[in-house]
């Protein structure tokens, strides 16, 4: 059973969770209406990704014996001023993220809660590769900076990625 501190603090990042996906879509509407197919697209795919963390959660809260409490989800920002500050954005709410699921680790710790830290253990790996990832973007959008040619050959590189599905989900 988790503690009822674990249990709040799972609920609260299911909606960190959500939070995260509605960013994500409220950045690919803003990347569409600048006709940026491929960073909507990557966008849309983050989006989904961050449901199945928040669902995965979701699930684990009531495998657990807890409750699964919902929240309000704030609604995200809607304007940046160029792709490389939504990037910028990206990556700072990513290693927000990474700090939500540390402190999670430290309170599974604190608690003796072993089961908690070794489930915890899967999202730390994947902040890992979320950081990475958003960081490599912002790198090569400092490296081009407004080159009109550059952010086009960006822009169908990310088109082209794609999502598994989470098997934990």
């Amino acid at each position: 059973m988790l503690s009822k501190e674990m249990e709040s603090a799972l609920n609260e990042q299911v909606n960190n969770e959500f939070y995260s996906a509605y960013l994500y879509l409220a950045m690919a509407g803003w990347f569409e209406s600048k006709n940026l197919t491929g960073f909507a697209h990557w966008m849309r795919l983050q989006f989904q990704e961050e449901q199945e963390h928040a669902m995965r959660i979701f699930g684990y809260i009531g495998e657990r014996g807890g409750r699964v409490k919902m929240g309000a989800i704030k609604a995200p920002p809607e304007e940046w001023d160029s792709v490389l500050a939504v990037f910028e954005y990206t990556l700072e709410h990513e290693q927000d993220v990474s700090a939500s699921i540390n402190r999670l680790v430290d309170l599974a710790m604190k608690q003796s809660d072993h089961a908690s830290n070794a489930y915890l253990q899967w999202f730390v790996n994947e902040q890992v590769e979320e950081e990475a990832s958003v960081d490599a973007i912002v790198q090569q959008l400092r490296m081009v900076g407004d080159s009109g040619h550059a952010l086009f050959m960006i822009d169908r590189e990310l088109g082209q990625r794609t999502l598994t599905p989470d098997p934990g989900v």
